[in-house]
């Protein structure tokens, strides 16, 4: 059974850094892109990051760009997203996504992701 495992969210204030990881368990992504995508109250789910399986390629959405990297471990079958200079509009559910097939690219689409977490809450008070 594969299974995404988001943890990290928490509440923090405006101006921190927060760093989200996602374990992969169940089967190996090592050649496939993976994402992190946020969904806040009363809001459809947006893309935030997306990364390749070499880490050659990354992709942010405007509003966190210069303050969030994502990043990857395939050893550990760990993604990371490091969070800094947190605003209160990052608040949200968290989501991490893995594409099934191998790829070299990395995508902001979510069709294209097959295996979904959980999400985990990250909450910025200003």
């Amino acid at each position: 059974q594969v299974q995404l495992v988001e943890s990290g969210g928490r509440l923090v204030q405006a101006g921190h850094s927060l760093t989200l990881s996602c374990v992969v368990s169940g089967r190996t992504f090592s050649s496939s892109p993976m994402g992190w995508f946020r969904q806040a109250p009363g809001k459809e789910r947006e893309f935030v990051a997306t990364i390749s399986w070499s880490s050659s390629i990354t992709y942010y959405t405007d509003s966190v760009k210069g303050r969030f990297t994502i990043a990857r471990d395939n050893a550990r079958n760990t993604l990371y997203l490091h969070m800094f200079s947190l605003k209160p509009e990052d608040t949200a559910v968290y989501y991490c996504a893995a594409r099934s097939s191998p790829e070299y690219g990395a995508t902001s689409r979510a069709d294209e992701y097959d295996y979904w977490g959980q999400g985990t809450q990250v909450t910025v008070s200003s």
